[in-house]
């Protein structure tokens, strides 16, 4: 009842990289490809961690602070004590797993055109949201502003490479109740990409799916063609807050996509090993998958887990660390295990500044996303932890996806790659270079667009740009120049009443 799961061998983390490869065959000519891929749980592992969940989940219990929730927990045999614990019967849980979809696709803003596919190993780049402060790429850190959040959005609608936007910012030009809801509006008018938006409570989901469904021509069409998804969070350790649950039960009633994903703080809210955090983790994933099935089955769900650390010397949250990658290819290996789309982060560092702390982070968070399949990726651009957007850091990263995603085509062994008659042609002392097999070729390879592969001469002759300038300049260019598609009057009329109402 769980989809597909990994059947590869557990790959064990020692002195060289673990990598597995995928290898498909052809009848024609011998062709078999060969794909790098990363996974660190096998079978057996999933079914462990999945086993200790549910024994926390029967054992321990879960506190459901809304009403509802409650209601439909019991309904359906769960036990509840003490007015609001809940332990939960294993094959209660099991039931829901069986019940939420394998694949959620978003489409492009008024259209049937999907645009973020979430399935398998399809992997889904885009930013993150909420930070307080901006890195301008002219001026330097300063507080966010509805300017800047627009800025942001055009720029991340101009790179092909980034397939979904968040809002990035927190406007401090807008009053605390609206800032939600202005978000939303700024990113519905900017891009034509899908959304994963960020909501207080559930009078701001209404709010926000009632201006998507302006856009997408009604809610009806809203459902067929989802162009948002809703980001939000139980409280960890095994608490379903009133707020957070009225969010997941309104998204499963309008069988729109959720991530409810927890943070487990390890050292902090949540046990310090991997281990620990990632059981207590999945069990409060498990059970708020469970609230919404029994809400609406067949619901989209995305099964995520924001799993950090503390540094203990400091007290911070940490992104960029290898044991946090490592709590996503976890996460990453266990959604597969489940059959259900997953939820990741790439290109988030603790850096202060667009540095080369930064771009190391970067670089390798992007191929570690592409390798471990993650499908839904976010918090791209982030620095500071997660309280700043650097959109230097953004079109870094596009093209670093761009690098990696070549990396990940992997090896093609066939007569025409092995070009055993080519070899025989040119024979000993001569030149490729002018060979059809060449000109046929060549392009397979990957070119960038942003570093610079000349010498010294040439480099120094064309002006002597250093790669932190290009980047600058490039990106002020895109966010001085790209134009989104416009949307039409009556749905921006649509979507400043909604904004104006209460």
């Amino acid at each position: 009842m769980f989809g597909d799961v990994i059947r590869g061998r557990i790959a064990i983390w020692v002195t060289t990289f673990p990598l597995n490869y995928t290898e498909t065959r052809s009848e024609l000519n011998g062709r078999q490809d060969y794909q790098p891929h990363f996974s660190l749980l096998d079978q057996a592992a999933c079914e462990r961690i999945h086993q200790a969940s549910l024994e926390i989940l029967r054992r321990t219990g879960i506190r459901v602070q809304e009403p509802e929730a409650l209601q439909l927990l019991a309904d359906a045999g769960a036990h509840v004590t003490d007015g609001d614990l809940v332990k939960l019967p294993p094959s209660l849980v099991e039931w829901a797993l069986g019940k939420a979809p394998s694949r959620v696709a978003l489409c492009r803003r008024g259209s049937d055109e999907v645009a973020v596919e979430l399935a398998g190993r399809s992997v889904n780049f885009g930013p993150g949201s909420d930070c307080p402060n901006y890195l301008d790429p002219e001026t330097g850190r300063r507080p966010f502003t509805t300017d800047d959040i627009a800025a942001c959005v055009r720029l991340v609608d101009a790179l092909p490479q980034i397939g979904f936007v968040m809002s990035m910012g927190i406007p401090s030009d807008v009053a605390v109740g609206k800032q939600y809801q202005t978000q939303f509006a700024i990113m519905l008018t900017n891009t034509t990409k899908p959304a994963v938006f960020v909501a207080d409570d559930r009078a701001d989901c209404e709010a926000i799916v009632a201006m998507a469904a302006a856009a997408a021509g009604g809610i009806d069409l809203l459902r067929l063609n989802p162009t948002l998804l809703l980001y939000s969070e139980p409280t960890t350790p095994l608490i379903h807050s009133r707020t957070a649950t009225e969010k997941l039960l309104y998204m499963a009633e309008q069988s729109l996509p959720i991530v409810h994903s927890p943070a487990p703080m390890m050292g902090g809210t949540a046990p310090i090993t991997l281990a620990g955090g990632m059981a207590l983790g999945n069990a409060e994933v498990l059970s708020s998958i469970l609230i919404h099935q029994l809400k609406n089955q067949g619901a989209p769900f995305v099964y995520g887990s924001g799993l950090h650390h503390l540094d203990m010397r400091t007290t911070i949250s940490v992104y960029g660390a290898p044991e946090f990658q490592l709590a996503r290819a976890m996460v990453a290996d266990m959604g597969r295990f489940y059959g259900l789309p997953t939820w990741g982060y790439s290109s988030c560092s603790d850096s202060n500044l667009m540095d080369g702390q930064a771009a190391a982070d970067a670089a390798y968070q992007v191929r570690d996303a592409l390798m471990m399949g993650l499908n839904l990726v976010h918090d791209v651009g982030y620095l500071e932890g997660g309280l700043m957007t650097s959109p230097e850091m953004i079109v870094l990263t596009a093209e670093l996806i761009d690098m990696h995603r070549s990396f990940m085509k992997g090896v093609e062994l066939s007569d025409e790659t092995l070009a055993l008659d080519v070899i025989h042609e040119v024979g000993p002392g001569g030149d490729f270079v002018s060979t059809d097999h060449t000109l046929a070729h060549f392009r397979d390879y990957w070119y960038p667009t942003l570093f610079d592969r000349q010498r010294f001469s040439q480099w120094e002759m064309g002006g002597g740009v250093s790669f932190a300038e290009r980047l600058r300049d490039r990106t002020v260019q895109i966010m001085k120049d790209h134009q989104p598609a416009p949307l039409p009057e009556k749905v921006r009329e649509e979507i400043d009443y909604v904004l104006n109402r209460g």
